[in-house]
């Protein structure tokens, strides 16, 4: 479904002109990404492959790169409704769509510096690197970050950071909108669109960020030797196959179907398809 909500976003000049569809194609652009250089590596450690070590570290910058530059759209998605919201008449020339095409290149630049900072200095500290990029594997790095030097962990915390600071602005906003719409009788049916809306970012949200919490749980009980290093490796495996990959697939159907103007495009390609194949 992503590429074909991708597909209406690009040929579709009066949604391209959109912030928010801007914003929602690079969203699912990211997600897709992972999703596939994710899979590519499942693959590989399945089929028990030694990938070169530059490779390892390629595919581990683009997977990075892609979760973070998600991260900062899912953010930028919100503010964009804040804004869109709390500034109705000045929205159009606070955020029109050639300016919100400056603001996803200015997230993927700043998504790359901050990680090749990341990389650089995991790459300068870690002694056992080299045994780690032989396995290639996420779960396992993520694991083993735990048991490296202080700048490893000191990296490890300042992600964890960046990504809680995202969740805090996300959440800030939404309850801003909450109490600035609250009087306007949008709210008064729990099965009214801003309900149902506001119940869906939300659930997108927890999806997101729970994989994260696990992360630190799990991080936490290892650290402080309550579980060992096999029950750890499990935990990491079920959060990145599972609870990482969750919501980047329900996010085109929360998110893009969500849109009456995408859905209806797609519905009007089948119904057009449908024509085709019956004449």
């Amino acid at each position: 479904i992503i590429p074909s909500i991708l597909f209406v976003i690009l040929s579709r000049f009066s949604i391209r002109q959109e912030t928010r569809y801007i914003l929602l194609g690079n969203a699912l652009l990211c997600d897709l990404i992972y999703i596939l250089f994710y899979t590519l590596s499942a693959v590989f450690n399945a089929a028990n492959l030694k990938l070169p070590k530059e490779t390892c570290v390629l595919l581990l910058f683009l997977l990075a790169l892609a979760y973070c530059a998600g991260l900062f759209t899912a953010a930028a998605m919100v503010l964009d409704t804040y804004i869109a919201i709390s500034f109705p008449l000045r929205y159009i020339t606070i955020l029109p769509a050639s300016r919100a095409k400056k603001v996803i290149v200015l997230l993927w630049m700043c998504s790359a510096v901050f990680l090749a900072i990341l990389f650089l200095l995991l790459w300068s500290t870690q002694n056992y690197m080299t045994y780690v990029l032989e396995m290639c594997s996420v779960p396992v790095i993520l694991v083993l970050t735990l048991n490296g030097s202080n700048a490893t962990k000191l990296c490890y915390w300042l992600t964890a950071s960046v990504i809680f600071l995202c969740l805090f602005v996300m959440l800030c906003c939404y309850a801003i909108l909450y109490f600035k719409t609250r009087k306007s009788g949008i709210w008064e049916s729990i099965s009214s669109r801003a309900s149902v809306t506001f119940l869906m970012h939300h659930t997108v949200l927890f999806f997101y960020f729970s994989p994260l919490l696990a992360f630190l749980v799990e991080s936490l009980l290892y650290i402080n030797s309550v579980i060992g290093l096999k029950t750890g490796m499990w935990v990491s495996l079920a959060i990145c196959n599972i609870l990482m990959i969750l919501p980047k697939v329900l996010f085109p159907f929360l998110y893009g179907l969500r849109y009456r103007e995408i859905s209806a495009s797609l519905k009007s390609m089948v119904r057009r398809k449908r024509l085709c194949m019956m004449s």
